[in-house]
């Protein structure tokens, strides 16, 4: 089968560790199912993980790819949950530690890939394969931060730090689907302007004072926007955590935290249950994942340097 694979590691330019070519097909294993992959979305795990994040030497070449929607064998359309192992232990034993799809097995980004039969969700008939694909990781995580870590009520505020990404941009047009007020930073004029045409009630310049204070921060650039989600947020609220593009920040305003009572909570991901509820809170209330652009399995290449260079608005996927 045809795949997009990690075959050696390069920390400063990713994509020389790519090479879409022939891969093993999936072997039969009990409580497995083989799925046809119809789309897949990219993230920024597969750049990490052709950076050699992750990975070690002996697991190479490793199929990229933790997003997926495709057809079972017995024509079932299929959204897949990318978490494998952890607490259920569904089709490798509970001993297992939670990884996700192409850490220890095979990723989506090929024409065929094996999941735990559990780990396969109903794909609703109301979004295509491309919009299904971009929902497991980044839209999983944008709900699980703002619904299940951060427990958004409908009529609250929440600031999206960095327009743009597939996190963010899932947050925004979530929470604005469901009654929040949604602010949101960016550095680009542009972002910030589409930002709004997705339901944001305000955009501003990162970096810059917000007029109001808001009772959720939706976090995951790091050390560039670490000092204005503390400084934005209100006494007694919470900033969500799921990722540090940036790195880390240098200081982390402790005493701020504790003197305004500032939760600080992480994410990462979220059950098959949150996935099934989020699918169907898209098919319900007709809110779609942003589609920036779409490429053929066969250039992913060009999508993940898309992606390198911070170019996206939205979610870039592989058609299969």
């Amino acid at each position: 089968m045809l795949a997009a694979m990690v075959t050696r590691f390069s920390p400063d330019d990713p994509l020389a560790g790519l090479t879409v070519g022939h891969h093993v097909d999936p072997a039969p294993r009990e409580h497995w199912t083989t799925v046809d992959v119809r789309a897949a979305a990219l993230n920024q795990h597969d750049l990490w993980s052709l950076r050699g994040v992750g990975l070690k030497p002996d697991q190479l070449p490793m199929v990229l790819g933790t997003d997926g929607a495709g057809v079972t064998p017995d024509g079932r359309e299929v959204v897949l949950h990318a978490v494998v192992g952890g607490a259920s232990g569904h089709g490798v034993g509970p001993d297992e530690p939670r990884s996700l799809l192409s850490e220890r097995y095979p990723g989506t980004i090929a024409e065929r890939v094996a999941v735990p039969t559990w780990n396969l969700v109903a794909k609703p008939s109301e979004l295509s394969f491309v919009e299904a694909a971009c929902v497991p990781t980044a839209w999983l995580t944008a709900y699980r931060m703002l619904f299940v870590t951060g427990r958004a009520q409908p009529g609250q505020r929440v600031l999206v730090q960095g327009a743009g990404g597939g996190v963010a941009t899932a947050a925004i047009r979530l929470a604005a689907a469901a009654g929040l007020e949604v602010w949101v930073t960016s550095r680009d004029e542009t972002r910030r302007a589409r930002a709004l045409e997705l339901g944001a009630a305000g955009a501003v310049a990162s970096g810059e004072r917000l007029p109001v204070r808001v009772d959720l921060v939706v976090e995951t650039v790091g050390a560039a926007t670490w000092s204005h989600s503390v400084r934005s947020v209100r006494p007694g609220g919470t900033i969500v955590v799921a990722g540090a593009t940036t790195g880390d920040p240098a200081a982390m305003e402790i005493q701020r935290v504790f003197f305004l009572e500032i939760a600080v909570l992480g994410a990462t991901m979220g059950t098959r249950q949150d996935l099934e509820q989020l699918l169907a809170f898209l098919a319900r209330t007709g809110v779609r994942p942003v589609v920036d652009s779409t490429v053929p399995l066969a250039r992913v290449g060009e999508g993940l340097a898309r992606l390198a260079r911070g170019e996206q608005f939205g979610k870039v996927v592989a058609e299969v």
